[in-house]
């Protein structure tokens, strides 16, 4: 059983920063990448930045270069989202995934954590 479980988000200033950890259990993802995705109401879910778990260049969404980053802690199974300069617009349900590859489709996912950033 794999489980992925978010923590870390909360309600922050525009500017302010928060770092979200995605715990991965149930299985050994050396060979698979890690996304983080969000949602806000309203609008689709869309990738905002992936890993692989063996290492390499992270990608990005556009709107977030410069200000996100997404890191790794293979020995604790877990996998970071560092959010700097955040803005209203960044406010969403952020999830963590996993999948083979950093197009879709990803297998496993978490049950998200909310992001409010107030203006």
């Amino acid at each position: 059983q794999v489980q992925l479980v978010e923590s870390g988000g909360g309600l922050v200033q525009a500017g302010g920063s928060l770092r979200l950890s995605c715990a991965a259990s149930g299985r050994t993802f050396s060979s698979y990448t890690v996304g983080w995705f969000r949602q806000a109401p309203g609008k689709e879910r869309a990738l905002v930045a992936a890993i692989r778990w063996s290492g390499g260049s992270p990608v990005y969404a556009d709107s977030v270069k410069g200000r996100f980053t997404i890191s790794r802690d293979n020995a604790k199974n877990t996998v970071y989202l560092h959010l700097n300069s955040l803005k209203p617009e960044d406010a969403a349900v952020y999830y963590c995934a996993v999948g083979k590859n950093f197009a879709p489709p990803y297998d496993y996912w978490g049950q998200g954590t909310q992001v409010t950033v107030s203006s």
